[in-house]
């Protein structure tokens, strides 16, 4: 993991208290149909966490319902079929491979292309360990392509 272009320090930080908000009203299990209603909309975990923030105040979804969103939607079999953050990769690697198709001698970006397959690898080799993804599933180029086109 190459952490060398991570420059300063603003990132998102997590709310200090934990439990739950004085301002909220909304009971825990109202904040887990917002989820599930959310997630049929067609919301990526991680941005029904931001709409939640943003427009409804919940600071964090965990402080409310103690459970993760990711907890909400496997309970109400919600969950996409592939964690966010390999899709995500999948996605990137599509993308650079199209640029690599118009501009094959791009240096740079073959190796942009090596680094990010190597961390679906390693994903795809911790999701398997954790059970999350099936012990046959395999990262192929195509079959992604092919994902990530019916995604959008």
């Amino acid at each position: 993991m190459n952490k060398s272009r991570e420059k300063g320090k603003s990132h998102s930080m997590r709310p200090v208290r934990v439990g739950v908000p004085k301002w909220l009203r909304l009971e825990p299990e109202e904040v887990e149909e917002l989820v599930a209603e959310l997630a049929r909309k067609g919301y990526s975990p991680s941005m029904i966490g931001i709409i939640l923030r943003d427009q409804y105040g919940i600071p964090l979804v965990k402080s409310v319902t103690n459970k993760k969103v990711t907890q909400i939607l496997k309970e109400k079999n919600l969950l996409p079929p592939i964690p966010e953050d390999l899709y995500n990769l999948m996605r990137k690697a599509v993308n650079i491979r199209r640029h690599l198709s118009e501009h094959p001698k791009d240096e740079n970006v073959k190796k942009g292309l090596q680094e990010v397959e190597s961390k679906i690898r390693r994903l795809v080799r911790y999701y398997k360990r954790r059970g999350i993804l099936p012990q046959n599933w395999e990262y192929d180029p195509e079959a992604a392509k092919l994902m990530v086109s019916q995604s959008m």
